[in-house]
């Protein structure tokens, strides 16, 4: 009996010593359904969606598992989705606020032509910093996990593009409202889609390219379909597209509030520097990779040629800030605030 009485208090003391992140039977398990346009292949669900739901499960003993559903799976078209967040149809969504043009005026102040860095860290911790102080109306429908903004865009063409000229005409797929006016000013056949609907388009030479970031590049085999390459190099960046990862408000309040501390912990600036460094170490790598293949060729603005670029962009600014005023919103402020932030934080 004594033997037992000892093994039992050992069994205690160990029990009090282990460290717990959540504590065992204290939280109910919990599932929640991420929604989100791209493939699985894509860099954004490998190297950011999948690790961030890994992190979350890890660090509830379990407890909170979000299940991934990339390429539309559980139905509906990609500007569909913050809808589907808001109305409880899924739980999270990976979206643009773009998808929407008009929608959410305010956070298009990183997508102006020449505002953003042309890296992601800068532009991320900006856009999360910046919906602290001026987003949190804006996106009021759901639970903003968090918002960023990608690095700087790329031209990707059918068609060499060495200067303005070369623009005259060019058919592009563009991913924001204000991206496709920065191409119409440029002289550009600005043409909206979600950028799954690329490959085809394509194809089918209903558009001579697209411009996105390196990053989404093998996503969309845009590398096998186009030749050329143009990179906007140096700050400000030509364009930049933002981000959003949205929750069901009613089912974030309902969440057992260990597993919301979970949640929370992997949220906000946390996220948006996990989000950032995707498309900063990916889009490297698939520059290379695009580099390297034969009859691919990039090409780079020289500084006297993005002058001239951002001088014909000049326009889309002046009239985002009239239409700010009509709107009832301080657009020169937020302007100001923007590309404050954007510099503190290194772009």
């Amino acid at each position: 009996m004594l033997i037992q009485r000892r093994h039992l208090a050992a069994l205690g003391a160990a029990a009090f010593a282990a460290p717990a992140l959540v504590r065992p039977a204290s939280a109910q398990e919990l599932t929640l359904r991420l929604h989100h346009f791209l493939p699985a292949v894509s860099n954004v669900h490998r190297h950011f969606l999948m690790p961030w739901a890994q992190k979350i499960s890890t660090e509830s003993q379990g407890k909170l598992r979000v299940q991934i559903f990339p390429s539309m799976q559980l139905g509906g078209a990609p500007p569909q989705l913050f809808d589907q967040a808001r109305d409880g149809v899924v739980d999270i969504v990976w979206t643009l606020p773009g998808n929407t043009p008009g929608r959410f005026p305010r956070i298009e102040v990183f997508e102006l032509p020449f505002v953003g860095s042309p890296k992601a860290g800068p532009n991320a911790k900006a856009t999360w910093e910046f919906y602290t102080t001026h987003l949190r109306d804006e996106f009021r429908e759901v639970h903003p996990i968090t918002v960023w903004t990608h690095d700087g865009g790329v031209i990707h063409a059918n068609k060499p593009v060495n200067r303005l000229e070369d623009m005259r005409g060019l058919k592009l797929r563009f991913p924001t409202r204000q991206a496709g006016e920065a191409l119409r000013a440029l002289g550009a056949a600005p043409i909206g889609m979600p950028v799954p609907q690329v490959p085809e388009a394509v194809s089918q030479g209903v558009i001579d390219g697209a411009v996105v970031p390196w990053e989404v590049v093998p996503s969309i085999r845009l590398q096998e379909l186009v030749r050329n390459h143009t990179e906007i190099v140096g700050a400000p960046t030509l364009y930049a597209a933002s981000f959003i990862l949205a929750m069901n408000k009613a089912k974030y309040e309902a969440m057992p509030a260990e597993l919301r501390t979970v949640l929370d912990a992997n949220s906000g600036m946390v996220a948006a520097e996990m989000a950032a460094k995707v498309w900063d170490e990916q889009g490297p790598v698939v520059r290379e990779q695009v580099a390297r293949r034969r009859d691919n060729r990039i090409v780079q603005l020289s500084a006297a040629e993005k002058e001239r670029w951002m001088i014909a962009c000049r326009p889309v600014l002046d009239n985002w800030l009239a239409a700010s005023r009509e709107r009832g919103f301080d657009g020169a402020g937020l302007l100001a605030d923007a590309r404050g932030l954007i510099a503190k934080h290194g772009g």
